[in-house]
């Protein structure tokens, strides 16, 4: 398996200490952070779409590419610090419980880049192995 980094001077997790970005409604230490600090896997596809929506939005490169599946990950990830992640609508999810070993999940991420207000439309595919759940692919909608 490649060596994978791509951390942008560490995550900006001190910008999350309220609501998690992912907007369960819980607090981010013990939604989404307790995941990217690897005290937690995420227990299904949606919940791991959620951790890393709210990786994107801390620029967390490191999750991003840890809990992306190895037969698909990039060498090296850098998100953009100019892009605004505003909020995340889960739009459905098949599949991706608990004991399920493949999911997806169609969401809409809303964004402003460049003073532009924008969305991405997406369906990931996930896959559990080793009792972990990965990134596969995707499907952009739009």
């Amino acid at each position: 398996m490649p060596e994978v980094s791509g951390q942008l001077e560490g995550p900006l997790l001190t910008s999350h200490q309220g609501h998690c970005p992912c907007l369960s409604g819980e607090q981010y230490e013990a939604c989404c952070g307790r995941y990217h600090r690897g005290e937690a896997a995420a227990p299904t596809a949606e919940q791991l779409m959620r951790s890393r929506y709210s990786a994107f939005v801390v620029l967390d490169a490191d999750y991003l590419l840890r809990t992306w599946h190895p037969d698909t990950r990039p060498a090296v990830l850098e998100p953009d610090p100019a892009m605004q992640w505003r909020r995340l609508d889960i739009v459905s999810t098949s599949r991706g419980g608990p004991l399920d070993t493949e999911g997806t999940v169609e969401f809409k991420a809303y964004f402003r880049h460049d003073g532009e207000p924008g969305v991405h439309h997406e369906t990931s595919r996930f896959r559990r192995e080793d009792r972990r759940w990965y990134y596969v692919d995707a499907l952009t909608l739009a």
